[in-house]
């Protein structure tokens, strides 16, 4: 600024006030990215939240929006919380190339399918759509997203199976399809995720069906949840005794498989499994684990309940509903 200074020639204030003012109030949103994003609002019907995206003014200053600083492209679209915002996801979204973020969250009047235009942004590095009222199948263009870490589809109104190219997404840290309406068996090719570590799945509160697929033993996942389905037969992939999980809620399956045979992982810290058909009884192994919740109820379990561990912090409603399981905290055993 000093040096533009030295080079003015000695003006009155009032220009060089005015010359000042239009230096600092220069556009600095590419012209294609804000053209885009009107696009997105006309197509949300020009809700309230996105008041501040005026075509007189600088988009990356816009409520929900976010510019690089040195490029001044869009690498983030989050818009949140509003029942007021209504339609469809357009096809505009593929537009913005350098977006890095998407996130539609709690928009219960956002409809229609997932824009398959997504899978153009391969800058794209966390998508939230989750909570709102998308319906159709995922697509299987997301896996395209190599960059991708989190998906998270939670809480929509999605059908049909899970694509198995999901599994082709090498940095997938997280993924969440909880609370739809999926069918089908969950992908074989979810036991060969290709990163370092396998991503955290919740699958729950949907209508999988048929056995859990045994590649997953191939994997060291550390957090699973597949509960509130259709599964059947064993679970023998998520146990033994190098393995690293830490939380595996299996609950409200029809499942089922010996527990006394299980080897349980020293990282294991949450275990349910209730509502299944799992049987056995309890090995006293499993007072070596430093268990942080347990729910074992409304099985087909035998057996006294060994002593020590953690396995006395719990309540009866662990362990209740079973066979004939006996002991602290339930009914002593006859």
């Amino acid at each position: 600024m000093a040096s533009i200074l030295n080079k003015l020639p000695r003006l009155p204030f009032s220009i060089l006030f005015f010359f000042f003012i239009s230096i600092s109030s220069a556009e600095l949103c590419n012209p294609n990215d804000k053209k885009v994003l009107l696009n997105i609002k006309k197509a949300f019907n020009n809700p309230y939240i996105l008041t501040s995206w005026d075509p007189q003014t600088d988009c990356c200053h816009w409520y929900c929006v976010k510019c690089d600083r040195t490029t001044h492209r869009i690498i983030s679209l989050t818009i949140f919380a509003d029942d007021r915002l209504t339609g469809q996801i357009p096809p505009d979204i593929g537009d913005l190339p350098f977006l890095q973020t998407i996130m539609f969250h709690k928009l219960p009047n956002l409809t229609g399918p997932i824009q398959p235009t997504i899978a153009k942004l391969q800058n794209l590095r966390f998508l939230d759509l989750s909570w709102n009222s998308l319906s159709g199948n995922i697509p299987e263009s997301l896996s395209t997203l190599k960059n991708l870490f989190d998906l998270d589809l939670s809480f929509n109104k999605l059908t049909g199976k899970i694509p198995s190219s999901l599994s082709q997404l090498p940095n997938l840290g997280g993924l969440r399809l909880d609370r739809n309406q999926l069918t089908g068996q969950i992908p074989d090719s979810f036991g060969y995720f290709p990163g370092e570590q396998p991503p955290s799945l919740i699958l729950s509160h949907n209508q999988l069906s048929g056995n859990i697929p045994s590649s997953l033993s191939r994997l060291n996942f550390t957090s699973i949840d597949f509960s509130r389905n259709k599964l059947e037969g064993d679970a023998f992939m998520f146990f033994g005794a190098n393995k690293m999980i830490q939380i595996l809620d299996l609950s409200r399956n029809l499942l089922e498989f010996n527990l006394s045979e299980v080897s349980f992982p020293h990282s294991l810290t949450s275990l349910d499994v209730n509502h299944n058909k799992v049987f056995g009884g309890l090995p006293p192994a499993m007072t070596e684990l430093n268990l942080q919740y347990l729910n074992v109820s409304y099985n087909r379990l035998c057996g006294k309940i060994p002593v020590g561990g953690a396995l006395q912090s719990f309540d009866l409603y662990s362990f209740f509903h079973n066979k004939c399981l006996c002991g602290a905290p339930l009914d002593a055993c006859k």
